[in-house]
């Protein structure tokens, strides 16, 4: 199994930037990909940004430029660094991590919201 644990949400104005972290513990060598999702009110959950093992990254189009995913793998721990956030940027953003190439994990998420 892989347990997740992420950190950094918070309330940012718009323009501003946070930085998420997600510690995995657990199957870590099983992990095959992780990535960050978001759900706002009313709204399907989507995904934002994904690396893989082999490090790797993809990119929602609603984000490229001003995201980044990264990691650090002897922390065990995938980063989301967000600049330049935007009011629309407000969700809840939850980490996932797929391993064992069938399971998938999710941590209990962080309130990101961009306001003034």
């Amino acid at each position: 199994q892989v347990q997740l644990v992420e950190s950094g949400g918070g309330l940012v104005q718009p323009g501003g930037s946070l930085r998420l972290s997600c510690a995995a513990s657990g199957s870590i060598f099983s992990i095959n990909a992780m990535g960050w999702y978001r759900q706002a009110p009313g709204k399907q959950r989507e995904l934002v940004a994904r690396i893989t093992s082999g490090g790797s990254t993809n990119y929602a189009d609603f984000v490229k430029g001003r995201f980044t995913i990264s990691r650090n793998t002897a922390k065990n721990t995938v980063y989301l660094q967000m600049n330049s956030l935007k009011p629309e940027d407000t969700a809840v953003y939850r980490c996932n991590a797929e391993w064992s190439n069938r399971f998938v994990s999710r941590g209990q998420g962080t309130q990101v919201t961009v306001s003034s």
